[in-house]
C-alpha cells in the first residue's frame, strides 16, 4: 500500500505536472482539426520517436513481458521481437510514403489509393471499427494494469481505479490534443524509464532473501531463473519442437508480415502513422520511426526482463502472490501481477517514483489511443459523412467529446477482461492474414477496395470462430490431436489457419474484381513515388537496422548474464555490441549516400 506522505506527494506532483502540460498545449491544439490531431505537421524526429515508444510503453507492457517470461522464459519474447522486421521496413520504406501522401489519417489512404463508393464506405466503416470498437479493446487491455496498480498500491476497487485514472488522463489529453500528448509522452517516458531501472535494481536486491545474495550473478544462478535465461527457445526436452516453432520460427517466418497489431502494423499505421504524418518532412518521419525502433527493442527491454526473472524467486507461484495481496480478486490474479507485486516491495520515496512511472506509462498510451481514435471518428467519419461543412472549432469540439466517450467505453471493456496476454493473442488473431495486403498495396496496382474489405471481414470472422465457436464444435480438440501436433501449439495452429484462410480470400477477391482505373493509380504514384532505386536501398537499410538492434539487444543480455566473472558471456556480449556498432556505421553511410543523391537530383 502507498501510505508514505513522501510517496503520495511524488505521485500527486507528477499528476499535476502532466495536467499542466495538457493545459499548456490547449491554445495551440484548439485552432483546427489538423492542429488538434497532427500538431500542425511541425514535430521533429526525436520528439516523435520518443512519443511513439511512449505510446507502446503502457503500464501493462512490463506486465505482459513478466507473464511471458514466467511461462516461456526470456526467449518467449520473440513473439514481439520479430516485429522489428516490419518496424525497420516502416522506417526506411514506408515512412516517406506516408509523409508524401499528405493525409490527415492513415484511413484517408483508402480514397487516395482506391476509387468509388466501396473506398468511401471502407474508410467510414474502418473509422468506427478501429477508432471505437478496436480502440476500446486496446484501452481495456492497457487498463487491466491500472486496475492492478490501484488494488496493489491504493487498495481501490477496479471501478474506482479506472474512474480516477481515466479522469486524469482524459483531462490533459482532451485539453492538449496531439501536441500536449507528444510533450507529455516525452516527459512520461523519462519518468517511466527511470522507474523501470529503479524496479530492476531493487528487484535484484530483493532476491537476497531467496538465497541468491541480491546480485545479478546470484539471480542468474538460481535454478528457477537459470532455466529461463536462453535467448532462443530450447532444442531438446519435452515439447521443444512446439515451443521453438511457436515462440521463434513462426513469428520470424510468418507473424511479422502476415499479422496486423497496433504499433507494429506492416507498412505502418494507427498512431505510428499519425506521428509520421505530424512530422516536419519525410526525413523527420523516417528518423522518428528509426529512433522508435531502437528505443522500443534495444533500450527498454532488459530492465523489465530482470524484474520478471527476479519475480520467479520472490513469487514462485500464484499462491504466493495471493497471500501477499489478498485485495486482488481471482479475475486479475494472473502471472502478469508479478510485476506490480515486485514494485510494491520498493522503499519509501522510490515507491512513489515508480508508481508515478507506471501511471506515466499508462497515461501516455491511453492519451494516444484517445486522440488516435477520435481522429478517425472526426476526420474519417464525422467530416465526410455527417457534417462536411463543419467549422474548425466544431471539429475540435466533436473530437474532444469523442475522446470523453471513448474513455467511458474503455472503462466498460476493462471490467470484462482478465489479463493482457489473452488480449494480445486475440488481437494477433484478428489481424492474421491482413499484413501482406498492407505491405503490397503501395506497389501492386491489382489490389483494390474489395481486397481490403474481404481481408477485414474474413480475418475478423475467423478470429470470432476460434474465440467462441471452435471449442464447442470440437475443432480445438481436433487441432490439438492432429498430424504433426508436436510442431505447433493450439495458438500457433489458429494463427496459421487464420493467415492461410484470410490471405486466400483477399487474393481471390483481388483477382475476381477489376483493378482501379489507370488515372487513379497514376495520380497515386505521382503523389507518393520517390527516386529510382529507393525501394531496394530502403530494404537494405532495414536489414542493417535489424542487425544493429538485435545485436545490441542480445549483446546487452549476454553482458548482464556474464556479470560476476563469466568471461565467455562477457566476450560474446562485446562482440555483439561491436556488430551493432558496425551495422549502425553501415546504416549511416547508406542513409548519407542516399540523402546526397536526393539533393543532387534536386
Amino acid at each position: 500500500m502507498l501510505k508514505s506522505p513522501v510517496d503520495i506527494a511524488i505521485v500527486v506532483a507528477f499528476l499535476m505536472s502532466v495536467i499542466g502540460i495538457g493545459i499548456a498545449g490547449m491554445r495551440r491544439s484548439g485552432k483546427s482539426a489538423e492542429s488538434f490531431f497532427l500538431s500542425g505537421r511541425s514535430m521533429p524526429w526525436w520528439l516523435l520517436g520518443v512519443s511513439m515508444v511512449a505510446c507502446t510503453f503502457s503500464c501493462d507492457t512490463p506486465n505482459l513481458i513478466t507473464d511471458i517470461v514466467r511461462n516461456h522464459g526470456v526467449s518467449g519474447n520473440w513473439v514481439w521481437w520479430a516485429f522489428l522486421l516490419t518496424g525497420m521496413l516502416t522506417a526506411f520504406v514506408y515512412a516517406k510514403l506516408w509523409r508524401r501522401s499528405g493525409l490527415n489519417t492513415d484511413l484517408g489512404f483508402y480514397e487516395l489509393r482506391y476509387s468509388g463508393r466501396p473506398a468511401r464506405i471502407l474508410r467510414g466503416f474502418r473509422a468506427l471499427y478501429l477508432g471505437v470498437f478496436f480502440n476500446a479493446v486496446l484501452m481495456g487491455s492497457s487498463s487491466i494494469a491500472a486496475v492492478k496498480i490501484g488494488a496493489v498500491f491504493f487498495g481501490l476497487s477496479p471501478l474506482a481505479s479506472l474512474l480516477i485514472a481515466m479522469a486524469i488522463v482524459g483531462l490533459y489529453a482532451v485539453l492538449g490534443g496531439l501536441t500536449g500528448s507528444i510533450w507529455a509522452d516525452f516527459y512520461q517516458y523519462v519518468v517511466a524509464m527511470t522507474g523501470a531501472l529503479a524496479v530492476a535494481w531493487f528487484a535484484v536486491d530483493a532476491c537476497g532473501d531467496g538465497g541468491t545474495g541480491g546480485t545479478l550473478a546470484g539471480l542468474f544462478s538460481n535454478a528457477a531463473v537459470n532455466a529461463r535465461l536462453s535467448l532462443v527457445p530450447p532444442t531438446s526436452g519435452p515439447g521443444w519442437r512446439s515451443t521453438l516453432m511457436t515462440v521463434m520460427v513462426l513469428p520470424l517466418a510468418v507473424q511479422w508480415w502476415a499479422t496486423w497489431y497496433p504499433g507494429a502494423e506492416p507498412g505502418g499505421g494507427g498512431f505510428v502513422a499519425q506521428r509520421m504524418l505530424a512530422a516536419k518532412n519525410e526525413r523527420h518521419a523516417a528518423g522518428a520511426t528509426l529512433f522508435f525502433n531502437f528505443l522500443h527493442y534495444a533500450l527498454r527491454t532488459w530492465p523489465w526482463l530482470v524484474v520478471a526473472l527476479a519475480s520467479l524467486v520472490v513469487f514462485p507461484d500464484l499462491e504466493s502472490m495471493r497471500q501477499a495481496f489478498p485485495a486482488v480478486t481471482d479475475q486479475y490474479l494472473k502471472h502478469d501481477l508479478a510485476y506490480p507485486a515486485m514494485v510494491a516491495m520498493l522503499p519509501k520515496g522510490w515507491l512513489g517514483l515508480v508508481v508515478a512511472s507506471l501511471l506515466a506509462a499508462y497515461m501516455s498510451t491511453i492519451a494516444t489511443q484517445l486522440n488516435w481514435g477520435a481522429s478517425y471518428v472526426v476526420q474519417d467519419f464525422y467530416i465526410p459523412f455527417v457534417n462536411p461543412k463543419s467549422s474548425p472549432k466544431r471539429q475540435v469540439l466533436v473530437g474532444r467529446l469523442t475522446m470523453v466517450s471513448l474513455a467511458v467505453l474503455g472503462i466498460l471493456v476493462t471490467l470484462v477482461l482478465e489479463h493482457s496476454k489473452g488480449v494480445f493473442d486475440l488481437m494477433l488473431q484478428i489481424g492474421a492474414g491482413t499484413g501482406l495486403l498492407y505491405l503490397l498495396r503501395w506497389f501492386w496496382r491489382r489490389i483494390n477496395s474489395w481486397s481490403e474489405i474481404s481481408a477485414m471481414v474474413v480475418s475478423f470472422a475467423v478470429a470470432c470462430f476460434f474465440q467462441w465457436g471452435a471449442k464447442p464444435l470440437g475443432i480445438e480438440a481436433w487441432l490439438s490431436s492432429c498430424w504433426r501436433v508436436e510442431w505447433f501449439d493450439l495458438t500457433a495452429w489458429k494463427l496459421l489457419i487464420g493467415v492461410a484462410v484470410t490471405t486466400a480470400c483477399w487474393l481471390a477477391a483481388t483477382f475476381a474484381t477489376p483493378c482501379e482505373p489507370d488515372e487513379k493509380i497514376a495520380a497515386f504514384k505521382a503523389k507518393v513515388s520517390g527516386p529510382k532505386g529507393e525501394l531496394a536501398q530502403g530494404i537494405l537499410c532495414a536489414a542493417f537496422g535489424c542487425v544493429a538492434v538485435w545485436s545490441c539487444l542480445f549483446g546487452t543480455g549476454w553482458l548482464l548474464y556474464g556479470y560476476g566473472g563469466k568471461a565467455e558471456l562477457v566476450c560474446r556480449g562485446w562482440i555483439a555490441q561491436g556488430v551493432a556498432a558496425a551495422a549502425v556505421a553501415a546504416l549511416l553511410w547508406l542513409v548519407g549516400r542516399k540523402n546526397l543523391k536526393e539533393e543532387a537530383n534536386g
